[in-house]
């Protein structure tokens, strides 16, 4: 009788604590997950953003202003290169929707991505991109490594990108 006393106690806690875990999770994040990328890790690593002697004797190489696609997006991006290292640097007026589970910086190779693409979602084709990094906020300041093997002369664009539902939160056209 003890016994199955413990076991029904036992059953009954492992459901509390499943719910619990479950209710926890489908609360609203101001943080993606992070996610796994087409480029390695190793080459993905971020850096904050400030007004920091280093960012300011970085070269700036493309600079761009962001248009909303499936979702407002704003502010501007700048590509910039300092002692041979390329990096993606979105400033502090960055804001973009909370609504993508999934979302990602990256780099494509078409100069007008909006108009090249069907609304609502403005998906994206395979091979059009690389996948830069997963989006660290959604709004403010932030830094991106572009790894040594992209040609950023390949890239007119840079994008807001839902990667689970392929809709395209906003781009920012690049020019020098």
């Amino acid at each position: 009788m003890k016994i199955k006393h413990l076991l029904i106690v036992s059953l009954f806690s492992l459901a509390i604590a499943s719910c619990t875990t479950e209710v926890s999770n489908k609360q609203p994040n101001k943080t993606p997950a992070p996610v796994s990328t087409s480029v390695t890790a190793s080459s993905t690593q971020t850096k904050p953003l400030g007004q920091s002697a280093e960012s300011q004797n970085s070269a700036v190489i493309k600079s761009g202003t962001f248009v909303s696609g499936e979702h407002t997006t704003q502010g501007t991006v700048r590509i910039t290169n300092k002692d041979g290292k390329s990096s993606l640097e979105l400033d502090q007026s960055f804001t973009t929707s909370e609504m993508g589970p999934d979302l990602v910086v990256i780099l494509h190779r078409s100069d007008n991505v909006i108009n090249s693409t069907k609304p609502p979602s403005y998906p994206l084709k395979k091979g059009d991109y690389i996948v830069i990094a997963p989006l660290q906020k959604y709004s403010g300041a932030q830094a991106y490594s572009i790894p040594q093997n992209i040609n950023l002369a390949d890239y007119k664009s840079v994008a807001i990108w839902c990667r689970k539902f392929n809709a395209t939160f906003g781009t920012a056209n690049l020019s020098s």
